[in-house]
């Protein structure tokens, strides 16, 4: 079976003189706008005025992909420059203002309205992946194999080190912030896709989601595509690091799928030893200690991931892995820079890697 698949970059824009965040990305989306994408590919605005979003399209090969991303990363950093700003891969603001404004939308004021003071100056980047599956059932299914290694992709792309100027010692400070919402984590065992409907439903009329297309679970079956989305990585600083994300988590689904042929469901994860091993990972990355969430056990972090390389037996992700090893993850980049502003100034060199 060909699984196609597709990434969701955000990006931060930033001037190019203080390094600050700006609340320029309505500008910067216009210029870029005049850009020729892939097909199927698409530019959005995200919740603070300061981001924006570059989607690709559907792609079939890794190959196809690294060009969608690199061509989304070209025309934004071009598009930037025209402005006199710069755009940068990172899961927090190294450097930043306070109270930027939310983007224009209804949507997105009545989100920052329902969150309050959690979302203010929110300014957290992802990286968010999309794998084909037949159906949302197998979706949800999928998912339920995919929890254990979400700590392990997420120590991988920590890269967010910093926020508004301090270090916060943590190596992804986004998926602290992120955990304060409701509903957030990894993604609840469901037998189906109408239990996890219902589920999404009743955090709904809780009150404590705006509607039923958002949930903040670091997996869950698209609302809008026939894919598993998973959304656990940091902004990846590199488009090769976008990809290395996207080939392992479509390894994982490609592992889970064969293990459902084969009749074996996943079993439930302990939400507690979920939470603490998506902890620890946020905490150290691959520089410290981890946790094995099928064991419970104490475990390194730099180990799992050779683990899971081992278990997907894909010659192109170990390539990428090795990559990434020789070079230092983006967290670790962004500290050896010294400070905030030569981590920005290490962001932009980055995003402009071909």
């Amino acid at each position: 079976m060909v699984h196609t698949f597709g990434v969701e970059e955000e990006f931060l824009v930033v001037d190019r003189a203080s390094r600050h965040t700006v609340a320029r990305a309505g500008a910067v989306l216009k210029r870029a706008a005049a850009g020729v994408l892939p097909r199927g590919a698409a530019l959005h605005p995200e919740l603070l005025s300061s981001q924006v979003e570059f989607a690709s399209g559907v792609c079939t090969s890794m190959t196809e992909l690294h060009e969608h991303l690199l061509t989304g990363r070209r025309l934004l950093a071009e598009a930037a420059r025209g402005e006199g700003l710069a755009v940068v891969s990172s899961g927090t603001a190294a450097l930043s203002p306070t109270d930027l404004p939310v983007s224009d939308g209804t949507r997105f004021e009545r989100i920052t309205t329902m969150y309050a003071k959690v979302l203010q100056d929110y300014q957290v980047s992802g990286c968010h992946v999309h794998i084909g599956v037949p159906d949302r059932d197998t979706a949800v299914a999928v998912i339920n194999h995919l929890s254990p290694w979400m700590p392990v992709l997420l120590a991988l792309s920590a890269n967010s080190p910093y926020d508004s100027g301090k270090d916060t010692g943590y190596a992804s400070w986004r998926m602290i912030q992120q955990s304060r919402l409701p509903g957030g984590g990894l993604t609840p065992w469901f037998g189906s896709a109408a239990a996890f409907d219902e589920a999404t439903e009743s955090l709904v009329d809780w009150g404590v989601l705006a509607d039923d297309t958002m949930s903040f679970w670091l997996a869950r079956p698209s609302p809008r595509y026939p894919t598993v989305e998973v959304r656990v990585a940091d902004a990846a600083a590199t488009a090769d690091e976008a990809v290395l994300q996207c080939a392992l988590t479509r390894g994982l689904v490609r592992y889970a799928l064969a293990e459902l042929a084969a009749g074996r469901e996943a079993r439930p994860v302990d939400g507690q030893r979920g939470a603490a091993a998506l902890w620890s990972a946020a905490r150290h990355g691959l520089d410290g200690p981890g946790i094995d969430v099928r064991t419970g056990q104490r475990a390194d972090g730099w180990g799992l991931v050779k683990e899971l390389v081992d278990m997907l037996d894909d010659s192109a992700v170990r390539d990428l892995v090795d990559k990434v090893t020789g070079r230092g993850t983006g967290v670790r980049r962004q500290r050896q820079a010294g400070n905030p502003v030569a981590a920005v100034d290490e962001l932009m060199t980055a995003m402009e890697e071909r």
